[in-house]
């Protein structure tokens, strides 16, 4: 049965909607740069507090549709290199997520398979922008594949998780809004941005502004490709955000600018 508005479920539903956000999460230096946590720890103290967490992350591309695993204490999944070792030794012991398990599969259909990987934890595109906007780790989190790449899939995704809204579920789509790391010539913090990241971050800017969705679609034409997005994987978790909009037209909020490592930071939420 399918979760529709004012439906009890994970306690009852919320008394305030949640929005549906798309941010970027960086590597994890970010958690040490002063600016960026201090805009997560800004953007969540203004959110509701979250009933459960279901996140999208460029980390994991799997179809069909899959979960991680929904027992308390998931680990962590170290998908990175070269960094400090205390990165590797951090933790984010959330709760059990077998109800946010159920109330996910609830709005999907039932010809929907879900798999659910019972080893998998959360990447660094998951537990390093939570660790910043929920460091107490206590609201139960699931994350979600990215089953496909074509911006179509991805907003009927949305869609269908839209829902999950209404029951003071918080979905995120975690990225970057440009990510050409092999074109990066400076890898200071605070570089400036190359040309090709600030021509795209200016287009999808423009692009959101005007909640033009279809535009954002063809950012393979965008300027600044493709050195940009190389490869398409920190962009397309936009697509859930924006197909998780009430109003599907109206201009997202724009919470986050400005760069790290010459690369646009761009986030947004949706109402």
């Amino acid at each position: 049965m399918n979760v529709q508005p004012g439906d009890q479920g994970m306690g009852g539903a919320s008394a305030d909607r949640m929005p549906a956000l798309f941010l970027g999460h960086g590597a994890p230096p970010l958690l040490d740069d002063r600016l960026w946590t201090s805009e997560l720890t800004h953007w969540a103290s203004a959110l509701p507090r979250p009933k459960g967490i279901v996140i999208l992350s460029a980390h994991w591309e799997a179809a069909p549709l899959a979960i991680s695993a929904t027992g308390a204490n998931t680990p962590l999944v170290y998908d990175f290199y070269g960094f400090p070792e205390h990165y590797y030794r951090m933790t984010y012991a959330t709760p059990d997520a077998s109800d946010l398990a159920r109330l996910v599969r609830s709005v999907l259909p039932d010809t929907q398979d879900l798999h659910e990987h019972t080893t998998r934890g959360l990447d660094h595109g998951a537990w390093v922008p939570l660790k910043v906007m929920y460091p107490q780790a206590d609201i139960p989190v699931i994350q979600m594949s990215l089953p496909a790449n074509d911006p179509e899939a991805l907003l009927e995704l949305g869609r269908r998780l839209q829902p999950l809204r209404d029951q003071g579920i918080l979905l995120i789509g975690s990225g970057f809004l440009t990510h050409g790391l092999p074109f990066l010539t400076d890898w200071s913090p605070g570089a400036q941005e190359p040309g090709w990241s600030r021509d795209f971050d200016a287009w999808a800017a423009e692009a959101l502004a005007q909640g033009d969705v279809d535009e954002l679609a063809r950012f393979r034409e965008a300027p600044g490709m493709p050195y940009a997005h190389p490869t398409v994987e920190h962009f397309i978790p936009l697509f859930v955000t924006l197909g998780a909009a009430t109003d599907p037209g109206a201009a997202p909020e724009t919470t986050v600018t400005g760069s790290f490592y010459g690369l646009s930071k761009r986030s947004i939420q949706v109402a």
